[in-house]
């Protein structure tokens, strides 16, 4: 690098630190600081709206101060005309503040349904393969206190237990990938605040407007709730509260996965016994599921009906041979095993 370039970093650098002394950016970041908590490098995704350049400020702001070399990837969906346009003017935004953006296009057909949904699969598919290119396990995304509100709505609608109307969290992990939300005890205005102070610049998504997508309809959901008097904070106590009784579940799935099952290395196999099945629905079910993706190698559950059925079988029947989530799930007197398909 040349004495030049390595200048020009040193002057952004110095220049993006002293952001710093704006209290309320601060206070952004000391939040962000304490829930990061990484020694390695990560991903950052970002995607031009206010609350990802706020969580490239702090992950740039980061990585300075613990020398680190994060990779900030921008997902272009390719499901609006001006996307890649937008794509390419962050770019331009961020490496004039030394943040080097990656784009990655999602190709191919779009889907005219569940479009949402297909789309952030399809987000965690490019930011998992360049996570495993670049052999870095932490993916930073920048999800806010109002996301995780929508979320909570949109599981209640899907009929989501409570595993998942607590599943939004500031660490989540999907195979052997840590999903972290440092920015998730952040209020959506102090983000727009520190994007608008520091780069002077922030993508609004019109897509953020259209009510047929499900979460801008909750959003608006919300709004109308607040607006007669639903108390954020004390709803926010309210998910907290439902998290720890969530925890207290999980530690029996993982003392009955522990105590009940054992995994055959050879043929790659995991032996349910009965003492398994004995166990509350809640635990059961968690712990099936668990096994069922661990074994089919997935990163996602299968859906929760699908296993309610396969439990169904498993307790009415004598002998069984069924297939779900990639596996062969047979049951052999009062054994169950489970295998790759």
């Amino acid at each position: 690098m040349s004495p030049k370039n390595l200048s020009v970093i040193k002057k952004n650098h110095k220049n993006l630190k002293n952001e710093l002394n704006n209290k309320r950016i601060s206070k952004i970041y000391k939040k962000f600081e304490s829930n990061c908590n990484l020694k390695k490098n990560f991903i950052v995704a970002v995607s031009g709206g206010a609350d990802s350049l706020a969580l490239a400020f702090c992950a740039k702001i980061y990585s300075i101060k613990n020398k680190l070399n994060p990779k900030f990837l921008l997902i272009d969906h390719k499901l609006r005309s001006e996307s890649t346009k937008e794509a390419k003017t962050v770019k331009q935004l961020l490496k004039k503040f030394s943040i080097n953006i990656e784009i990655l296009t999602w190709k191919g057909k779009k889907p005219s349904n569940n479009i949402s949904s297909l789309a952030r699969e399809k987000r965690y598919e490019l930011l998992f393969k360049k996570c495993d290119k670049f052999k870095i396990s932490n993916i930073l995304l920048g999800h806010h206190q109002d996301d995780l509100l929508e979320n909570f709505f949109i599981r209640i609608l899907r009929g989501s237990g409570l595993n998942g109307l607590v599943s939004f969290d500031i660490k989540n992990k999907i195979g052997n990938k840590n999903l972290l939300r440092p920015l998730l005890n952040e209020n959506k205005e102090n983000l727009m605040f520190l994007s608008k102070k520091v780069f002077n610049f922030y993508v609004k998504d019109p897509s953020n407007e259209d009510e047929k997508f499900q979460r801008i309809r909750i959003r608006k959901l919300i709004h109308e709730l607040q607006n007669n008097g639903l108390d954020k904070k004390k709803f926010l106590k309210t998910i907290r509260n439902l998290k720890y009784s969530n925890i207290a579940a999980n530690y029996y799935v993982n003392e009955n996965l522990k105590k009940n099952s054992f995994f055959l290395v050879k043929g790659n196999r995991l032996i349910l016994n009965k003492v398994f099945f004995e166990h509350p629905h809640e635990i059961v079910f968690r712990a099936l599921s668990e096994a069922i993706k661990l074994i089919g190698r997935k990163y996602y559950s299968v859906r929760g009906k699908k296993i309610d059925n396969i439990i169904d079988s498993i307790e009415n029947n004598d002998s069984l041979k069924a297939t779900l989530g990639g596996c062969i799930i047979e049951k052999v007197n009062q054994t169950v095993i489970i295998s790759k398909e």
